[in-house]
C-alpha cells in the first residue's frame, strides 16, 4: 500500500514496471461488462439490425477486437477464469454453479495484485465467480461506482456490469417489442417461424437497453473529468442469447465483442489508429494478464493467459474452450480454434445438443423451436441441434460463422484437424485438464485426498492425466481394433480407465460385437459412473432388468453417480415407471440439480406435501 499512502501525501512516485509508469501516470481501468450476447447482437459487428450506438461509437475512438472469444459458453465458469486468470477447466471450477475450493492461498484474485500496486478496485456488483472457500465481494474496495469517490482514489480499477442482456432478459412475452420482427437477422440453424423472429426482436430491444447502460457510464466518466486518464473496455462475459448459443463452443456461444479505447495519455498501448479493427485472437484469459500488465501489477507464475495490449505484447496462437455440465444436465465438450476453423471433441456423443435443460426451454423461442421440430418441419440444418452429436467437429468460421457445415471427414483439411487436435492434446497436459472424468467423480477423489481438485489433478498417483487422455482417446476412436485394449482398460487398477474403457464399449456396442461377460463385470464396479454406463449397454443389449436394477439400486442408495443416471434415463426415452419411486427416493443434491431432473421428470414432491412432511 506505499503508492497508495505517498499518493495521499501528494507525492509522485516515479516506478516504473513492464514499462508503464506507476501512481499518477498510471491510466484507470473502467471495464464495462455486459451478459451473454455475440458479435451478431452488436451493430458494429455487421448486423445492420442491431441497435447499440454507444457501443458502436465506442468502437469508432477506439479498437474493435474481430477475433476474441470466451473459454466458457456460460457466466459462472467464465467469470471463475477472469477472476483468477486461470482455466477454470484447470482449476476444477468448471461445472456450472458449483463453487468448488481452490487453494487461495496460491492462486489470488487480480484485484487483490491490482490493490498491492496501488489500485483502487470497485465492481458493480456482478461476481459470480463459481469458487468456494472465499466471499467473492472480499477482493473489492467497493460495489458501487461513485466518481466522486473514484475521482479521489485515483489509479482505480472499476468493473460495472450491465444485466440488461443477460439471457432471463429474452424470456417472457415476445409479441410487443419495440424492434420489427421482420428485421432480425437469423442463425442459419434457427428455423424461419415467427416465435423465433419475435424473440430476436425482443433481445435486440434488451440489447439496446444494455447499449444504453454503457452510453450512461461513458457519459458519467465525462462528466467526472476523468475520461483523458481512463482506458475503456466493453465486452461480453460470454455468447448467447438465443438457443443453441449461450452453453455452446459454436461461435454463437463464444465469439465475443471487446473494444478498448486508449485515451491520448496513454497512446504508447494503442495497438493501431482509433478507429481500426483489430484482427489479432484474443482468449479470455488474456484478460487478467493483460490488465495486471498494462497496470504495472505483479504477474503470477500461475497465470494461464497472454498480454495483448502494450509494449509486453505476447502472440496467441490458439484459443481454447471447454463445456461440461450446465445446470442439470450432463455433457463433456473441448474446442480449439485459430483465427479460421474450429475444432471440436466431443467427449459426450451420446448426450444430444439439445437435451431438455429447464431454463433455457424458458424462452419462447426455445420453446417454439422444439415444436417446429417435433411436428417433422425442420431439415437437416434446422433439425440438427435435437440429434446426436458426431465425435469431432470442424468448421471454416472464415465462411460458416454460424458453424453449421462440419468438415470433419472431408479429406482436404486433414491436416488442419490434426493440427488443431495434436495442440488440444498437448494443451491439455500442460494445463491439467480437470475435467477428463465426470464431475462427482473428479469431486470424490478431490475430497477423498483432502486436496482441492486444483491440486489434486496436479498429483499423477490421483489424477493421472496422460493415462487418462490416452484411455479417453482409445474410447472415441471407436476403432473395432482396440476392443481387446478396452478390455483391458475395464480391468486396469485406475477406475478413470475404466470409466473410459466402459465409455468405449458403449461407443462400439451398435458396430462390434462386444464380451457381455466383460461387461456384466463392470457393472459391479467400484465406480458408480462405471456402473452406471455398463448398464446401459446392457439395457441396450437386451437385458433390461440388470440395467433397470442396477440405477434403481444407484438411485436408491443416493449414489454419487444420480445425476448422470437421472440423464441416461431421460435420453434413452424409455419412460420412468420402472424408475419412479427410486428418483423419488433419491437425495444426492448436486446443487439442486437432481431436484430439476425430479422436477422435469415429473416426480418432485409437491410443495404442499413438504409442508406437511416439516
Amino acid at each position: 500500500m506505499l503508492h497508495r499512502f505517498l499518493r495521499n501525501l501528494g507525492l509522485v512516485v516515479a516506478v516504473f514496471v513492464g514499462g508503464i509508469a506507476l501512481a499518477d501516470e498510471r491510466p484507470n481501468i473502467l471495464w464495462l461488462t455486459c451478459e451473454d450476447n455475440n458479435v451478431n447482437w452488436v451493430g458494429c459487428y455487421g448486423n445492420p439490425h442491431a441497435d447499440t450506438p454507444n457501443i458502436d461509437a465506442l468502437a469508432a475512438e477506439g479498437f474493435q477486437y474481430m477475433h476474441c472469444y470466451a473459454n466458457a459458453p456460460v457466466c459462472a465458469p467464465s467469470r471463475s477464469t477472469w477472476i483468477t486468470g486461470v482455466h477454470a477447466i484447470s482449476m476444477g471450477t468448471h461445472p456450472m454453479r458449483s463453487r468448488y475450493p481452490i487453494p487461495h492461498d496460491r492462486i489470488r484474485y487480480y484485484p487483490d495484485l491490482l490493490k498491492d500496486a496501488g489500485y483502487f478496485v470497485g465492481n458493480e456488483k456482478k461476481t459470480d465467480y463459481n469458487i468456494g472457500g472465499r466471499d467473492d465481494k472480499s477482493a473489492w474496495d467497493t460495489d458501487k461506482a461513485n466518481w466522486d469517490q473514484l475521482k479521489q482514489q485515483q489509479p482505480f480499477f472499476m468493473v460495472i456490469n450491465s444485466t440488461k442482456s443477460h439471457e432471463s432478459k429474452a424470456f417472457g412475452d415476445v409479441n410487443q417489442t419495440e424492434h420489427d420482427p421482420k428485421n432480425v437477422r437469423l442463425a442459419k440453424y434457427h428455423p424461419d417461424i415467427p416465435d423465433i423472429r419475435k424473440n430476436y426482436a425482443h433481445y435486440h430491444d434488451q440489447m439496446k437497453k444494455m447499449d444504453a447502460d454503457i452510453g450512461l457510464a461513458l457519459q458519467q466518466l465525462e462528466q467526472a473529468g476523468l475520461a483523458e486518464n481512463t482506458i475503456v473496455i466493453h465486452n461480453s462475459d460470454h455468447g448467447g442469447v438465443i438457443a443453441r448459443s449461450k452453453r455452446f463452443l459454436f461461435n454463437s456461444g463464444t465469439h465475443c465483442p471487446l473494444i478498448i479505447r486508449i485515451p491520448e495519455k496513454f497512446k504508447h498501448l494503442r495497438p493501431a489508429e482509433p478507429g481500426t479493427k483489430i484482427d489479432d485472437l484474443v482468449s479470455f484469459i488474456d484478460m487478467t494478464k493483460t490488465w495486471l500488465d498494462v497496470c504495472g501489477a505483479e504477474k503470477p507464475d500461475y497465470l494461464q493467459g497472454k498480454v495483448f495490449l502494450g509494449p509486453n505484447k505476447e502472440s496467441r496462437d490458439y484459443h481454447v474452450s471447454f463445456r461440461t455440465r450446465m445446470d442439470e444436465r450432463c455433457d463433456n465438450v473441448r474446442a480449439i480454434r485459430d483465427r479460421r476453423f474450429l475444432y471440436i471433441r466431443n467427449y459426450m456423443p451420446y448426450a444430444p445438443w439439445g437435451q431438455h435443460l429447464n431454463y433455457l426451454w424458458i424462452m419462447r423461442a426455445t420453446q417454439a423451436w422444439e415444436e417446429h421440430h417435433k411436428a417433422g418441419k425442420t431439415d437437416s440444418v434446422t433439425g440438427r441441434f435435437f440429434g446426436p452429436k458426431p465425435m469431432e467437429e470442424l468448421y471454416d468460421t472464415s465462411v460458416d460463422p454460424d458453424n453449421v457445415n462440419n468438415l470433419i471427414d472431408d479429406p482436404r483439411y486433414a491436416a488442419d484437424i490434426k493440427r488443431l487436435s495434436q495442440a488440444l492434446d498437448r494443451w491439455q497436459l500442460d494445463h491439467f485438464d480437470a475435467g477428463l472424468l465426470p464431475e462427482s467423480e473428479v469431486v470424490r477423489r478431490s475430497e477423498a485426498s483432502g486436496k482441492t481438485i486444483f491440486e489434486m489433478v496436479r498429483t499423477p498417483s490421483l489424477y493421472d492425466v496422460p493415462a487418462l487422455q490416452q484411455a479417453s482417446a482409445r474410447a472415441l476412436s471407436q476403432d473395432p481394433e482396440n476392443i481387446d485394449r478396452l478390455y483391458e482398460d475395464l480391468r486396469a487398477k485406475d477406475s478413470g480407465v475404466r470409466y473410459w474403457g466402459i465409455v468405449g464399449c458403449f461407443l462400439l456396442q451398435e458396430s462390434t460385437p462386444l464380451d457381455i461377460n466383460e461387461v456384466r463385470q463392470a457393472i459391479q464396479d467400484e465406480s458408480h459412473h462405471v456402473r452406471a454406463m455398463a448398464a446401459w449397454i446392457l439395457y441396450r443389449a437386451g437385458d433390461r432388468a440388470a440395467a433397470q436394477q442396477c440405477w434403481n439400486q444407484l438411485l436408491q442408495e443416493s449414489s454419487y453417480a444420480s445425476l448422470k443416471v437421472f440423464n441416461i434415463i431421460d435420453w434413452i426415452g424409455d419412460g420412468i415407471e420402472p424408475y419412479a419411486e427410486s428418483m423419488k427416493q433419491c437425495n444426492f443434491d448436486h446443487g439442486g440439480y437432481v431436484g430439476r431432473m425430479k422436477e422435469y421428470m415429473g416426480v418432485a414432491e409437491k410443495p404442499e406435501k413438504k409442508k406437511r412432511a416439516k
